[in-house]
């Protein structure tokens, strides 16, 4: 039974609505053992962590062993300080660490035709189909799977079937459905339902995954303020609920402007944002609003590196930020086999420029002004540049700064800013 919740107001469901729905949703349900599967801290404003926490009070009061995989990807693991802040009172020592290089097990491919198909042509090769092997392991009675939906740069909309096949999946569906995205181009996937990746996800989980018992626990929510306010909470075990989630975060969080933006100050939270692979939400979500010629400054204090690992930091560090083209005509290239082994990375460096579009300036601490710029960026100090762009006294939206016209961005994570008069066209 699908369990749906919209905020009757713009201040969002409260915690006891939230609750009561999480309670319903385990209602009639004889339950001894239970995977539940939130994000990781990079999605903390999804609410997963509070919905994570009540799941494993009612379930361990209930005599069940509730385990929890965060849904990592290609993601560090979650530090203990970040768990107790995201998930509470659950111990750190209950967390299961997701390891998307040897942790899977493959149940089947999907094939070429069908990839082609989806891709318009664009990509014919077939991708493994690679999920952790907990989620196959029949003596879970039940798997949940909490997550966001919210713009997303490869698939249109996160979450749903994504925790699942990039989350918790292995390196050549990650890799290859990046790709997918990364070719069939960004501004014809962000904020849409079904996409090319979106499209890919739908026919691995119909036709390997649909018979386990996974119960999606899906949030549309905006974070004014840096608070948590959830508008929609849609519980099931199909894809309606996602379909009715995507519904409610394109009128939540998609912000259009009303002609392209020329200058765009975005400030990266330093305890979210460590490297640019996630800081440069900044690009993806703001590509679509900016103006031929104009200016990204991404104000980025906790950035400190590139990758989230060592390995695709290493290819960041060698290929750089050069554009969609350039990185598809080096990727083809027979001294580029490392670039092809991790088309994730390949993906990222599509995803991570502005094919020349726009200037992007770094504003950060903790990384040399030649690192930054020997990956494609401008760079600048943070310290001096906040001197005149002060996250702390700009407010989101259109700002006057020294008589010139800026638009502020306090966090990229949780919108898609997009030019109406492009969109319309």
């Amino acid at each position: 039974m699908d369990i749906f919740k919209i905020a009757e107001t713009d201040a969002g469901l409260s915690e006891a609505e939230i609750r009561a729905a999480l309670e319903a949703s385990l209602a009639g349900r004889t339950l001894r053992k239970v995977l539940i599967i939130p994000p990781d801290f990079t999605r903390f404003h999804s609410n997963a962590g509070f919905i994570t926490q009540v799941y494993h009070a009612l379930l361990t009061a209930q005599g069940a062993q509730v385990d929890v995989m965060p849904a990592l990807g290609t993601h560090v693991p979650v530090s203990e300080s970040q768990w107790k802040t995201m998930f509470g009172d659950i111990p750190y020592g209950k967390m299961i660490v997701h390891n998307w290089r040897t942790d899977v097990v493959k149940l089947g491919e999907v094939p070429a035709d069908a990839v082609a198909e989806i891709s318009e042509g664009l990509w014919t090769d077939p991708v493994s189909v690679e999920v952790n092997r907990r989620i196959m392991d029949e003596t879970y009675d039940l798997i949940i799977s909490p997550g966001q939906v919210v713009p997303h740069e490869v698939i249109g909309m996160a979450n749903h079937a994504k925790n699942l096949f990039v989350g918790c999946g292995g390196s050549d569906m990650i890799n290859k459905s990046h790709m997918i995205g990364a070719v069939c181009g960004m501004e014809k996937a962000m904020g849409r339902d079904h996409t090319p990746v979106r499209r890919l996800f739908d026919y691995a989980f119909d036709h390997f995954v649909a018979h386990r018992p996974i119960l999606w626990v899906l949030t549309v929510n905006t974070a004014p303020g840096g608070k948590i306010c959830s508008h929609g909470l849609f519980i099931g075990e199909g894809r309606n609920c996602l379909t009715e989630a995507v519904k409610l975060a394109q009128q939540k969080n998609i912000d259009y402007v009303e002609h392209g933006i020329k200058k765009c100050v975005v400030y990266l939270d330093p305890s979210e944002f460590t490297s640019t692979w996630l800081g440069n939400k900044s690009i993806y979500r703001t590509r679509m609003a900016m103006a031929d010629g104009g200016e990204l400054i991404v104000l980025a204090p906790g950035v400190h590196t590139f990758g989230e690992d060592k390995a695709v930091d290493a290819l960041i560090r060698k290929y750089g930020y050069k554009g969609r083209l350039h990185t598809l005509e080096t990727f083809k290239r027979p001294d580029a086999a490392d670039l092809r082994e991790n088309m994730g990375a390949a993906a990222h460096l599509i995803h991570g420029s502005s094919d020349g579009r726009f200037s992007i300036t770094y504003c950060v601490k903790n990384v040399a002004k030649e690192e930054v710029e020997g990956v494609g960026f401008k760079a600048a100090d943070y310290d001096e540049t906040i001197k005149k762009y002060d996250p702390e006294k700009l407010k989101y939206g259109y700002n006057t700064v020294d008589g010139e016209e800026i638009y502020f961005i306090p966090n990229p994570a949780l919108g898609l800013w997009i030019n109406r008069e492009k969109f319309q066209q």
